[in-house]
């Protein structure tokens, strides 16, 4: 669900690029032959960047430090901390961003696959992307996405950890966040690491 750090890493595409960034978590499967070139492409660039976070030891450093028995769902949570971290980062709490912009207006342009159809607009229009700075709107959306999910909502159980431990995961962002840009960022001009605003 970090919509932020992957239009982040893709914003050097093209515009089918990045849509293909956004909707990758509503794409099931590995056939993506039914997506334009460029779409599936920038699918397969969202999966690279999971997998690299996935398996990196910030990743496995933070989920040692969940309460073991919501560990499972720390992944989802984790994803919302990033972006909001990527938007602090990007001080979108002082400027209006181009990139959101422009991912707004991708997503208003075309429908979302059938698992992000109903959130999309929701997103867009309470514009998340933005708010992901305030860090009490992040642990809402924690929640919220927690009572989308079948039984309990363990997502909200997590929220008392981010609070807690907020000092040590701005830590584990802090380094792993260049080396994610180091290893996957897109840009007009190449690979390499940037902190510049959008």
């Amino acid at each position: 669900m970090n919509f932020l750090a992957h239009a982040w890493l893709a914003r050097g595409g093209s515009d089918e690029f990045l849509y293909g960034n956004l909707i990758a978590d509503g794409v099931k499967g590995s056939d993506l032959s039914a997506w334009p070139v460029e779409v599936a492409s920038g699918i397969r660039h969202h999966r690279r960047v999971d997998a690299f976070v996935d398996g990196h030891p910030v990743i496995h450093s933070a989920r040692s430090r969940a309460p073991q028995t919501l560990r499972r769902y720390t992944g989802i949570a984790l994803d919302l901390m990033w972006d909001h971290f990527v938007a602090r980062q990007l001080q979108l709490d002082v400027v209006e961003s181009r990139l959101v912009l422009r991912c707004y207006h991708l997503l208003e342009q075309r429908p979302a696959p059938a698992r992000l159809a109903l959130m999309m607009p929701v997103l867009v229009e309470q514009d998340w992307l933005h708010r992901y700075v305030d860090f009490d709107f992040t642990c809402r959306a924690v929640r919220g996405i927690g009572q989308r999910l079948s039984g309990p909502n363990r997502l909200a159980e997590l929220v008392p950890w981010l609070e807690a431990d907020y000092a040590g995961l701005e830590k584990d962002f802090q380094r792993l966040w260049p080396a994610v840009n180091d290893e996957l960022e897109v840009t007009d001009t190449g690979k390499g690491s940037s902190f510049n605003r959008p």
